[in-house]
């Protein structure tokens, strides 16, 4: 339901895991997810982080405004901080390719992944993107390469990572900067193989019943929870993270925090993290994904 200024109005969601959770249909969980006042990237930095130094380019071909990264200050604890960015009004989109990552994008992302891993910082991740540019130009470049790259090396990577999903998770384009040691997604975010107007284009010919499709894919917070695919779900303010960005930014925060303090209770030792043990239970974790009862 959505009140005279635009705004959905929200009811009070069931325990989580038992889907459907809440009042609210998955297509309207989407629209929620792309509300262009939502915060980004770069607004979460802003109100989560005291310091950010971004850093840029591929060290290959380019710098990719789509994907923004740097050394942040995260409740005093430096970490390399990785998001997806789309932009405000048209103009910032188009530099932005509307948040769309190509390869270069990619590739820098790995870049400062492998850069926290020599200096042993954590990685966060922020994940919003319909999904990755399936232009020719980026499929010359290696797009699908440097997602697979990507997502062999976050299953590698002898650091401590933390994802979540902000806005939409789309496709390779979400996951190749989504995978995680914890991997939270706020409330109102959706994530799925693809957008419900490529489903629904695809199973039936027709972009029109997306809303058809976002039901069917099982695309809500609570739905991810329950199936495992995440390991928890920030709640947001009454309206959306749009209504209140810091409100929403301190559960981030807050999330963040409590997830880093509880790996570091599992695997940190007096001279630094128990790094095979961390990555035994990252392997472990990916293995249960998809796995069916009788």
């Amino acid at each position: 339901m959505a009140d005279a200024d635009g705004r959905i109005q929200l009811q009070p969601l069931d325990q989580p895991g038992d889907p459907p959770a809440s009042a609210l249909s998955a297509w309207e969980r989407v629209l929620l997810a792309r509300h262009p006042l939502r915060p980004y990237t770069l607004d979460y930095v802003r109100l989560c982080c005291s310091d950010f130094v971004e850093l840029h380019g591929d060290r290959l071909f380019g710098d990719d405004p789509a994907i923004v990264g740097g050394l942040a200050s995260l409740a005093g604890e430096t970490v390399m901080l990785i998001g997806h960015q789309k932009g405000r009004g048209t103009k910032e989109n188009v530099v932005r390719h509307f948040g769309m990552a190509r390869p270069e994008g990619y590739r820098k992302a790995l870049r400062l992944m492998r850069h926290a891993e020599r200096l042993g910082l954590p990685v966060v991740t922020l994940v919003d993107i319909p999904g990755a540019d399936p232009s020719l130009q980026s499929e010359e470049r290696g797009q699908a390469l440097a997602i697979a790259e990507n997502l062999e090396a976050m299953a590698h990577l002898r650091t401590p990572i933390l994802a979540t999903i902000i806005g939409e998770g789309g496709s390779g384009g979400a996951l190749a900067i989504g995978m995680g040691d914890r991997v939270l997604m706020l409330e109102h975010a959706i994530y799925s193989v693809a957008s419900p107007e490529a489903a629904a284009s695809i199973l039936w010919r027709d972009a029109a019943r997306a809303p058809e499709a976002a039901e069917a894919m099982k695309i809500t917070a609570e739905h991810q929870l329950h199936f495992g695919v995440v390991d928890a779900v920030i709640p947001e303010p009454p309206g959306g993270a749009h209504a209140d960005p810091p409100a929403a930014a301190a559960a981030v925060r807050e999330a963040l925090c409590e997830h880093l303090r509880d790996l570091r209770r599992r695997y940190a030792r007096a001279e630094g993290w128990d790094l095979d043990a961390l990555l035994e239970a990252r392997y472990q974790k990916y293995r249960r994904l998809g796995v069916l009862g009788a």
